[in-house]
C-alpha cells in the first residue's frame, strides 16, 4: 500500500514541474500580446500545478496507517484532495469570467505574434502528453487524485486550443472583442472539469453505492448454506470498497462454520467484482 502512494506522488511531482513550465510561459506570452484569454489560459494551467501540490499533501496525509482516531484508515483525504481542486476550478472559472467582462467594458489592443502562436502550440503538445500519462497512471494506480488531475489537465488542452483560435481569428480581422467572448468559453470548460471531480470526489464522500446490491445478492444466494440475504450495503472507492450484509442460515450452524461462508462469500466477491472489497457479515437465523 505504502509503495502505491509512493508512485502517485512521483507522478505529481513530475506533473508539478511540467505544469509550471507550461504556466510561466502562457502568462509571460498573455502579458507580453495584452491578451485576457492566454493570460486565463495561463492560470487556469498555474492552476494545474496548485492541483498538484494539493494532491501531493492529500497523497501525503492517505499513506498514514491506520490508528486509534482513524480505524477505517486516512485514504479519504485523497478523495478529500480530489474535492479540494474542483473547489479551486470553480473559483478560476469565476475569476475567468469577471476578467473577460472587465475586457468587454475596458477592451485594449491585442498585439498577435508568432512567437505566442508558437508557445500555445508548445503547450497544448505538452498538456496532451501529460493529460493521457496521468489519466493511464491514475487507472493503473486506482488514483481519484491523479484521475481528478488529469480532467483538469484536459480540459487546459481545450483552454488552449479555444484561445489558439481566437487570436488566429484576430490575425484574420475579426474584432478583438472575441478575446474576451474566448475568456468565457475558457470558464465554461473549468466549470465542467470542476463538476466532473466535484461530481466524482462527492460520490464517495457521501458514501454512493460502489456495487449493485442484487450482483452481490446473487453471488451470496449461489451458497446453499444461505437461505436469504438483505440489508446489502457498500460504499468507499475502486481501490478500497466495503460491504456489509445481513445473512440468513440454518439456526445449527456452528460459529466455525458460519466464519468459513463468510470468508467464502468474500474471497468469491474479490475474485468476481474487485480484489479491494472487506466484507463484514450479520448472521441470522432462518426459521422455515
Amino acid at each position: 500500500m505504502r509503495e502505491r502512494f509512493v508512485k502517485i506522488a512521483s507522478v505529481l511531482w513530475f506533473l508539478l514541474f511540467a505544469n509550471m513550465l507550461v504556466a510561466v510561459m502562457k502568462i509571460f506570452i498573455g502579458s507580453v500580446v495584452h491578451s485576457v484569454s492566454i493570460t486565463a489560459d495561463g492560470f487556469h494551467s498555474l492552476s494545474d500545478a496548485t492541483s498538484n501540490i494539493v494532491g501531493l499533501i492529500g497523497i501525503k496525509i492517505a499513506a498514514r496507517p491506520i490508528d486509534e482516531k482513524h480505524p477505517y484508515g486516512h485514504r479519504k483525504f485523497e478523495t478529500l484532495s480530489g474535492l479540494f481542486i474542483s473547489v479551486m476550478l470553480f473559483y478560476i472559472a469565476l475569476k475567468t469570467i469577471y476578467f473577460g467582462i472587465l475586457r468587454l467594458v475596458y477592451p485594449r489592443p491585442i498585439i498577435i505574434s508568432m512567437e505566442s502562436v508558437v508557445v500555445l502550440l508548445i503547450t497544448i503538445g505538452i498538456n496532451l502528453v501529460v493529460a493521457v500519462y496521468e489519466y493511464k497512471k491514475g487507472l493503473v494506480l486506482n488514483s481519484e487524485v491523479l484521475i481528478s488531475d488529469a480532467i483538469h489537465t484536459r480540459s487546459d488542452i481545450f483552454v488552449s486550443i479555444g484561445v489558439l483560435i481566437s487570436i488566429l481569428c484576430i490575425k484574420l480581422g475579426v474584432s478583438p472583442v472575441i478575446d474576451a467572448v474566448s475568456a468565457v468559453v475558457i470558464a465554461a470548460f473549468i466549470f465542467h472539469a470542476a463538476f466532473e471531480i466535484f461530481i466524482s470526489a462527492s460520490s464517495v464522500l457521501v458514501d454512493k453505492r460502489v456495487i449493485d446490491e442484487h450482483t452481490l445478492k446473487q453471488i451470496v444466494m449461489s451458497y446453499s448454506q444461505v437461505k436469504e440475504a438483505h440489508k446489502i450495503r457498500s460504499r468507499g472507492k475502486k481501490d478500497d470498497i466495503f460491504v456489509d450484509m445481513h445473512i440468513l442460515t440454518d439456526p445449527g450452524m456452528s460459529i466455525e462454520e458460519s466464519h468459513t461462508l463468510m470468508h467464502n462469500i468474500e474471497e468469491k466477491i474479490k475474485e468476481d467484482l474487485n480484489s479491494n472489497i472487506q466484507l463484514i457479515v450479520h448472521f441470522e437465523p432462518f426459521y422455515t
